[in-house]
């Protein structure tokens, strides 16, 4: 099912999105203490005249992880190269990708916990001693070639970092973890997102998809983008608190930021009466893979405490009760009653 709300697991911006990221630590907005931590590890990479120590970006998909490691590459005046770890399917990918870095480059790889054990490997030496051993032939004759390559900075990107294997976590020298955003911070990049867009965002309307945006910045641009259809179809030179209300409503983006989906999936919840409920049983019940639910209907529906991870499964809290106007079981001995 087309979500409006949803980040694909693994994707790369269009040029519309490319033109609304900031690309200097002055227009970025948020993540307060990565940016001031990386500001000052920059400025002493430079200062020394080395590459900066290979980086580890985790947490939900549309933070800004491919944002940030524009901004690295910009401050540190270093080409940029891209990939992902799907892409990187032989050995042969990952060396034809190394031998064309140059001295001081950037590499950045997105959903790095999905490279094959094989392909670990040959990163290893790549990223402790800038060398890259290939095995030519097999058996006996089998020989090892080594090459030498410039020094380069890796940044990885993940929204599972549990999924990656302990020796390639403990080559990255800084592992950072990104935060969902609050209000204020959408609010404002809505704004300027809405003055690159030629057109200008209320307060208030601004505020209004903010709060339903899911703390994160490319669900917040997505929807600047079809509330700014809206407001063109009308002839609006700006968007107004309530042309953002309609075009939301009819998104099917409620209050909370939820879609139909969301709400499936805390029903499903709350039907088991309070009982953990497992990941594949969920999963079969919304008709959806079981990485989509890990990894994009789960992550704010936990950090905003609407559900509970326990050993047994997957809990509604009593803040997925109050969505329904529910009473949790806990509080009346199992009993569902309409307040």
């Amino acid at each position: 099912m087309e979500r409006i709300v949803e980040i694909d697991k693994v994707t790369f911006e269009n040029e519309y999105e490319t033109s609304l990221r900031p690309t200097t630590w002055e227009d970025y907005i948020g993540q307060d203490k990565i940016k001031k931590n990386l500001q000052v590890f920059i400025k002493a990479s430079k200062k020394r005249d080395e590459a900066l120590d290979h980086v580890l970006f985790f947490g939900p998909p549309g933070l800004g992880k491919t944002t940030l490691a524009y901004i690295i590459a910009n401050e540190m005046k270093a080409n940029i190269k891209m990939t992902a770890a799907p892409m990187i399917e032989k050995s042969g990918d990952l060396a034809a990708i190394l031998t064309n870095l140059e001295e001081g480059d950037i590499l950045f790889i997105d959903e790095i916990h999905r490279l094959s054990p094989a392909i670990e490997e040959i990163l290893y030496p790549a990223m402790e001693d800038f060398r890259l051993d290939i095995i030519i032939g097999s058996g006996p004759a089998a020989q090892t070639i080594k090459i030498d390559l410039p020094r380069f900075t890796l940044i990885g990107a993940t929204t599972r970092a549990g999924m990656i294997s302990s020796p390639l976590r403990d080559r990255f020298g800084m592992h950072f973890r990104l935060q969902f955003y609050n209000n204020d911070d959408l609010s404002k990049i809505i704004k300027k997102a809405g003055k690159k867009l030629e057109k200008v965002c209320q307060e208030d309307a601004s505020l209004e998809m903010a709060k339903r945006s899911r703390g994160t910045p490319r669900i917040a641009l997505r929807l600047l983008k079809r509330i700014r259809d809206y407001a063109d179809v009308e002839n609006e030179t700006n968007i107004s608190l309530k042309r953002a209300k309609y075009g939301l409503d009819e998104l099917g983006v409620n209050d909370l930021g939820f879609d139909e989906l969301d709400l499936r999936f805390l029903e499903i919840l709350i039907s088991a009466k309070g009982r953990p409920m497992g990941l594949s049983t969920i999963a079969a019940a919304l008709s959806e893979d079981e990485g989509t639910v890990e990894d994009v209907i789960e992550p704010y529906l936990l950090a905003k405490g609407y559900i509970e991870r326990t050993a047994r499964g997957r809990v509604a809290t009593p803040k997925s009760y109050e969505v329904f106007r529910l009473t949790h079981p806990n509080t009346d001995m199992g009993l569902f009653n309409h307040e």
